[in-house]
């Protein structure tokens, strides 16, 4: 959707840092809901951008247009039931994106920035990570948001068992991201394109 030049890193940096500060507050604040105080004495129940972003995971962002924040740290034994828990604290962060994503969409359908094309620029580059970070987050890997989903979904505790094995898991998928990053995409785009046709149409309903 967008090449990358150094140049449109006026708009690319604070949408990232935008769309990853929301995406981690959103994980703690659904935690801090059901009973977990562990966001919040860490630090993390803010919408500071210092307290979640990894600087490592926003270069790997930049670059290759895939990368992370700094997890929250959660516990599920506060959770009531913790499977249920930890499935709404993982689908959060990716869920928040999605709705930013939304909003953005209705606000350049709406034409209420066509008159300056910087915030145009902007927007679109928001709207563009929202959907990237949110799909990418979806992928069933440790430590992704997907991955909790997973086990959230499963029967029993199937998706527990997944855990054993999620450090081999990891190491694959970081393989995949750097050396067969182009495969990555071919999986990303479909889902991608899906849900900005979604919002696309929705949005056309509205202006």
């Amino acid at each position: 959707m967008f090449g990358m030049d150094i140049r449109n890193l006026i708009y690319i940096f604070p949408a990232v840092i935008i769309v990853l500060t929301l995406h981690e507050y959103s994980h703690a604040k659904v935690s801090d809901i059901l009973g977990d105080p562990t966001p919040r004495n860490r630090g993390r129940l803010t919408l500071n951008p210092i307290a979640h972003i990894d600087p490592l995971g926003l270069l790997m962002l930049l670059l290759i247009r895939l990368g992370w924040a700094k997890p929250v740290p959660t516990n599920p034994i506060y959770y009531k039931d913790r499977k249920r828990g930890t499935l709404y604290v993982a689908l959060a962060g990716p869920f928040s994106g999605i709705v930013l994503a939304l909003v953005v969409r209705i606000i350049l359908a709406s034409g209420l920035f066509r008159w300056t094309v910087f915030m145009v620029r902007f927007l679109n580059y928001l709207y563009f990570y929202s959907l990237v970070i949110s799909v990418f987050n979806l992928l069933p890997v440790y430590p992704l948001d997907g991955s909790r989903i997973l086990q959230g979904l499963l029967p029993g505790n199937r998706g527990y068992k997944l855990v054993q094995y999620q450090n081999q898991i990891q190491i694959v998928f970081m393989l995949v991201i750097f050396l067969a990053n182009r495969l990555l995409w071919a999986v990303l785009n479909p889902v991608i394109g899906i849900i900005d046709f979604v919002i696309t149409a929705v949005a056309g309903l509205l202006f």
